[in-house]
């Protein structure tokens, strides 16, 4: 088959599971006045990986040294893949990052404490972040879906349903989780073409 892309290729972004604090729980898990600790600067602006790790735990299974994202949000947030969620026994819904509504809570162990959540629990729709003048290149908005073409390597596939995320201080990047990167043997940094309108 052939596919009609858009110009330029977006890098791809693979997010492996991790965890977004609130103040609060990051201070009762690792001790009152808490700072976290960047190791590494991720791909959208004023975002990083921190040095602090913790253990989530479900019904049926736990898993160590789960990577904390930093700065710190407003409400708690643990995105994992599917296969994740077989082994913690939980079964989150696919959800735009920010909406936890309806999801399932999970048990958060530090260094210096406990969090038990109710609610938080996601696995993330993939979405690409762009600028509003890279919206306009495209031919997009923010809130829309396209499809995303795999052109290169040894498993080419289109994803589809893919969200248009839009803001001033996004930088050009794909999100998928390594569930959806393994299937199409994507790792970050690869490149990846919006699709055409049929």
């Amino acid at each position: 088959m052939k596919y009609r892309y858009k110009e330029p290729p977006i890098p791809c972004g693979v997010s492996n599971r991790h965890v977004h604090l609130s103040r609060e729980d990051l201070e009762t898990l690792f001790g009152e006045g808490y700072t976290l600790t960047p190791i590494k600067e991720l791909g959208q602006p004023g975002q990083f990986a921190a040095r602090e790790v913790v253990t989530i735990v479900g019904p049926k299974g736990a898993i160590e040294k789960v990577r904390i994202l930093g700065p710190v949000r407003k409400e708690t947030q643990v995105e994992i893949s599917r296969t994740d969620a077989y082994k913690l026994g939980i079964h989150p819904p696919v959800k735009e990052s920010g909406n936890l509504e309806d999801t399932p809570g999970i048990v958060i162990v530090g260094p210096n404490g406990v969090v038990v959540k109710e609610r938080g629990v996601i696995i993330a729709k993939r979405h690409v972040h762009m600028t509003p003048d890279d919206a306009e290149k495209f031919g997009v908005r923010d809130g829309q879906t396209v499809r995303v073409l795999v052109k290169d390597g040894e498993r080419k596939l289109v994803f589809d349903d893919v969200l248009v995320r839009v803001r001033e201080d996004y930088s050009l990047e794909f999100h998928i989780d390594t569930d959806e990167a393994n299937a199409a043997m994507l790792n970050t940094g690869d490149p990846v073409w919006i699709l055409e309108d049929d």
